[in-house]
């Protein structure tokens, strides 16, 4: 009988303060076929990308609490570990393309649900499966 190899599925940091709307998108990612990591705010996020070096995707809301906004997180996750893909989000600002860190997607809030789940599967489309990323030291 023949194995099949199934590789583990992409790993997907979502960042917002907003506990609902962490939770909802959470479940939106799940629901597509990714493992989830949550985060309500960006030292958060880094201690978990310092931790999981499975996260290959951070989708991040701009607007949160502490050191760092989600723009400033995504632009530090951008030098720290260049391999992770960033989608920002936001439903008070339209940040420029020049805003974003090299290669990063916008999605205005309220983001339709198809077009996360579009977004994520065209980026796990550039990742190689099972692959994880090396943590780059602090």
């Amino acid at each position: 009988m023949a194995q099949s190899f199934h590789p583990s599925p992409i790993a997907v940091l979502v960042v917002e303060d907003e506990p609902l709307l962490l939770l909802d998108a959470l479940d939106l990612v799940e629901d597509a076929g990714f493992k989830a990591y949550g985060a309500s705010h960006a030292d958060e996020a880094i201690r978990l990308l310092e931790g999981n070096s499975d996260i290959r995707v951070l989708f991040t809301d701009v607007d949160m609490p502490g050191a760092m906004d989600g723009l400033r997180l995504a632009h530090a996750v951008r030098d720290r570990w260049p391999p992770v893909s960033i989608i920002v989000t936001s439903g008070h600002m339209r940040p420029r393309e020049e805003d974003l860190p090299q290669g990063g997607l916008f999605l205005p809030k309220p983001y339709p649900p198809s077009g996360v789940v579009a977004a994520l599967t065209r980026i796990a489309g550039c990742i190689v499966p099972g692959a994880t990323r090396n943590p780059s030291p602090a």
